[in-house]
């Protein structure tokens, strides 16, 4: 996707040396486009940890560099003080974040490939690879979301007689979630790209305002039509039939079909049955749990500082950027970063492989089908 006219990816090897991966800092945006250099593990975790980067993917492809750092600066003196310090890099990025499962998943696939090489040379060099690997795969995951997610699109665009399909989304799944494309916002791009009418209500997404910061920030700079909306409007707008299709992302899907996503999406879910308008989420398999059933009991719900709810970071009218307390300095707050939404309130999953029904059964067949 572009940023005045000029193509990003989110994070990448830096140009002329390759010891530094960049990334977007994505607190700063909208206001400023800062590129942060990060040249060792602990930076890495740093930065997903305080959400320099965030979203399912990118977290994934973020946690492949940041092994791939790991394994440039491991001890030399032996193979074996080597692999430990990989392994404890490992759990080192394992720690920051919880909910979301690409992260786990970037982090014990790079390890496996780093494990079967022989010679620390070698082991690097096999970290990078699978870190480039799991970055482009992201990207490709992203585009084939957005192509299986057009066809949706575009059947509610034929049913209107080519009016403007209005869509809700929740947080930021778009391209600065992930690598490139984005997963939610993939399906949108596709129809914008092929001049199908869309216009995207935004949520905005507290505490962290995901979605009036990120989501309408790379809309607006792909010339997407849209509006941002407080989280407290999508049932209003709903139940007066100005939307016509949901789509959010996960940062978890259960092998049942349940989808955890930002605070507030099992509530647009509830919102999106009781009026009877498709909710779909996008999703890459990389954010697929096989292991779990039961996304409610099982998936681990992250508790971020209170803080993120209590101040808010903006712009002043004369362009200086400040953090503000908008409560009560000594009332205590309580701040879930995701929710659960069951898969009897999810209409489909648009996934790279296909579209598929939010059951075992449906995204077995998907996925193992002959």
């Amino acid at each position: 996707m572009k940023i005045n006219g000029r193509h990003y990816r989110t994070i990448w090897v830096k140009k002329d040396d390759p010891s530094v991966i960049q990334a977007i800092d994505q607190r700063f945006l909208p206001h400023e486009l800062i590129i942060e250099d990060l040249k060792d593990v602990d930076a890495m975790a740093a930065a997903i940890s305080e959400m320099h980067v965030r979203g399912a993917g990118l977290i994934g492809a973020a946690a492949g560099y940041g092994m791939y750092l790991a394994a440039l600066h491991a001890p030399a003196s032996s193979e074996e003080a080597f692999m430990s310090a990989i392994l404890d890099a490992g759990e080192k990025l394992k720690a920051t974040r919880p909910t979301a499962v690409n992260l786990e998943w970037a982090v014990n696939r790079t390890l496996e490939a780093i494990k079967v090489e022989k010679g620390i040379e070698n082991k690097i060099i096999a970290a990078r690879k699978t870190a480039d690997a799991i970055a482009d795969e992201d990207a490709d995951s992203c585009r084939k979301i957005g192509e299986f997610g057009l066809s949706v699109i575009e059947e509610i665009s034929r049913r209107k007689n080519g009016e403007p399909v209005n869509i809700l989304t929740h947080c930021n799944a778009g391209w600065l979630a992930f690598v490139d494309y984005g997963t939610a916002t993939a399906p949108i791009y596709a129809a914008h790209e092929k001049d199908i009418k869309v216009h995207v209500y935004v949520d905005e997404t507290r505490p962290w305002n995901q979605g009036g910061r990120l989501t309408a920030f790379e809309l607006g700079q792909n010339n997407v039509p849209h509006t941002i909306v407080t989280d407290n409007a999508a049932g209003h707008l709903m139940q007066r039939g100005m939307v016509d299709m949901v789509i959010v992302g996960s940062d978890r899907t259960t092998a049942t079909g349940d989808v955890a996503n930002k605070i507030g999406t099992y509530l647009i879910a509830l919102a999106a049955h009781a009026n009877g308008i498709p909710f779909y989420v996008a999703l890459p398999s990389s954010t697929i749990d096989w292991k779990i059933r039961d996304g409610i009991r099982e998936i681990p719900i992250e508790k971020r500082s209170e803080n993120e709810v209590k101040y808010v970071r903006g712009r002043t009218e004369d362009g200086r950027t400040e953090t503000a307390l908008i409560t009560p300095k000594d009332s205590p707050a309580a701040n879930y970063a995701f929710d659960v939404t069951p898969s009897y309130f999810v209409t489909a999953l648009i996934t790279e492989k296909g579209i598929c029904p939010a059951t075992e059964e449906g995204i077995t067949r998907l996925f193992w089908k002959a």
